[in-house]
């Protein structure tokens, strides 16, 4: 643990902080009366932006994943000099009672009130409720409210932080005009977006505060929102009402009622399936890893073409009666499955040696039947298949049949991304699957060298954000069928452009995958789960400090 974090240990500081609640608790004053109100400025963070929250060192940011509630989340980069703490002064009155609370998510985050009282939580991967009470001073007319994260910790996350009394402001009592015209504009199986007309306030509107029944689930600084989190099949009933910085909240809005769309949808097919590589890069055991992990899918590489429309391993290989189907024959007998991987990014590949649609899909059928397989995936890459229409269309119309042909079969593909979802290319690849009806069940994308630069975990969920929306647009479907129609194969410890995926990074992006179900978790290779720190980019070992087999095992908690 680097040195910096040990002069700030969060050990040293539970017994500080159990001293100052001892001394909170024997100087609370007899707080003041006054109608509680929300009076924070963009609680919720679903403004997309950060105003009015400032943080320390530029190192807080607005993402969309994860959130506890509505769309957007508060993300804190802490590092080993700044605990990225992120706050905004607000008016309050004197010798009042207050209730500070929000969600937060990551190692050792705290949330209070400068000079106050303040509570914190190690709950590293899922949100956390933090609540605080404080009483104003006496001649208080202002506070500070922070949420922070710990030195060295990594990022944090934060979300519908809440700090509940009576507002400052002067001798303004006036409330706003109640919103009108509340509208749903658009629902899925677990969201509701919603509309409305502007209220008016003799000061101004700073806030609206949608209720579902009589709960407060969201607070936003414009006339719109997105509730989400909701159970399929759901009645909710809305309302609206607004509020100003004194803290004043208008009445309620009329309401509108809404049913979530079904469930459902999705594929039923969920896979952990880290790439196992026999040609190269000191191929372990696979069964000696399935032992010591947990793992029970393997996507085995590369099916290539051995001449004209004819697969075999590495193009070189024949598909039966050698170490490759010893080594499947083995993880079958170990109780787990392999699923071959066709294509990738270099070598002679099928899609463009095999002439017709019909004859790739008889190339691919003899896999299939050599392995009597669950599951096929079209890894499609580089210029002669990916940035190729005709090529792109051969593998969907192959796919199309082999899937017609062999009942319950499983058909993936793979293709690359950039930060922000698929490119151009990917963008057609889906397009085309829809419009030739060709039945992919998972659509996996590989985020790496993809720029991610050093926000591995950001960049990797806002791309896989991106594929849903794509998926969503194209096909017609809700969130949750979406989602579990993606898939993602990242790339352990150092990626070709460096990019850096620790084993912490890795955990994330699994928590993620599960949190929204989605249908495949892979990456590129077991071969490389091994350490090496400052080995860079080889291929038998991550180029960094980990423990053997340690992503392979983070792989195997995939559950979706």
């Amino acid at each position: 643990m680097r040195t910096p974090f040990l002069r700030r240990s969060p050990r040293r500081l539970l017994a500080l902080l159990g001293a100052a609640a001892l001394a909170l608790t024997g100087a609370v004053a007899v707080p003041g009366t006054a109608q509680a109100a929300e009076i924070l400025g963009n609680p919720g963070f679903e403004s997309g932006g950060l105003s009015p929250w400032t943080c320390s060192g530029n190192l807080g940011s607005v993402v969309s994943s994860p959130v506890h509630s509505g769309t957007k989340a508060l993300a804190g980069a802490a590092s080993s000099g700044d605990n990225a703490q992120c706050a905004q002064t607000v008016a309050v009155q004197p010798g009042t009672a207050y209730t500070l609370s929000g969600w937060v998510r990551g190692s050792y985050v705290y949330l209070g009130v400068d000079g106050g009282a303040s509570t914190w939580t190690s709950s590293p991967t899922a949100y956390s409720r933090l609540s605080v009470a404080f009483t104003t001073g006496p001649t208080q007319t202002s506070a500070r409210i922070y949420v922070h994260g710990w030195y060295a910790q990594g990022t944090y996350q934060a979300d519908d932080i809440s700090l509940d009394g009576p507002g400052g402001g002067g001798g303004d009592t006036q409330a706003p005009t109640a919103p009108t015209g509340l509208t749903s504009t658009g629902k899925t199986s677990t969201s509701v977006s919603l509309t409305w007309n502007a209220a008016t306030d003799n000061v101004g509107v700073t806030a609206y505060d949608v209720y579902s029944g009589s709960n407060q689930v969201l607070s936003v600084s414009g006339t719109n929102a997105t509730v989400s989190g909701l159970k399929p099949s759901t009645g909710h009933t809305f309302t609206v009402r607004a509020r100003d910085a004194a803290g004043n909240r208008s009445a309620a809005s009329g309401s509108v009622s809404v049913t979530t769309d079904a469930g459902g949808g999705g594929t039923g097919f969920k896979q952990a399936a880290p790439y196992l590589y026999l040609g190269w890069g000191n191929p372990p055991s696979a069964t000696s890893v399935m032992n010591a992990t947990g793992i029970k899918w393997y996507t085995l590489a590369f099916i290539l073409s051995s001449g004209g429309c004819n697969p075999a391993w590495d193009g070189q290989r024949a598909l039966t009666g050698g170490n490759d189907q010893a080594v499947i024959n083995s993880i079958r007998a170990a109780g787990g499955d392999i699923v071959p991987s066709i294509g990738g990014w270099s070598g002679n590949k099928l899609g463009p040696n095999c002439a017709t649609a019909e004859a790739l899909a008889g190339a691919y059928q003899k896999v299939i039947d050599a392995y009597g397989l669950k599951a096929i995936d079209v890894d499609i890459e580089n210029t002669d298949e990916f940035e190729n229409a005709a090529v792109q269309d051969r593998i969907l119309g192959a796919l199309k049949i082999v899937k017609a042909n062999n009942p319950g079969l499983r058909t993936i593909i793979t293709f690359g991304t950039s930060t922000t979802g698929p490119t151009y290319w990917g963008n057609r690849l889906i397009e085309q699957a829809r419009a030739l009806d060709a039945g992919i069940d998972v659509f996996t994308i590989m985020p790496f060298d993809f720029g991610g630069g050093s926000d591995m975990y950001g960049n990797t969920v806002n791309a896989s954000e991106g594929l849903k929306a794509k998926l969503r647009s194209v096909f017609g479907w809700d969130d949750a069928t979406a989602y579990a129609h993606l898939g993602i194969s990242g790339m352990n410890g150092l990626s070709d452009q460096q990019e850096l995926t620790s084993p912490a990074i890795w955990t994330q992006i699994r928590d993620w995958a599960n949190s929204r179900h989605i249908a495949r978790l892979a990456y590129w290779s077991v071969n490389r789960d091994r350490p090496c720190p400052g080995g860079g980019v080889t291929s038998n070992c991550s180029g960094i400090s980990q423990t053997t087999w340690q992503f392979t095992s983070i792989t195997a908690g995939f559950t979706g």
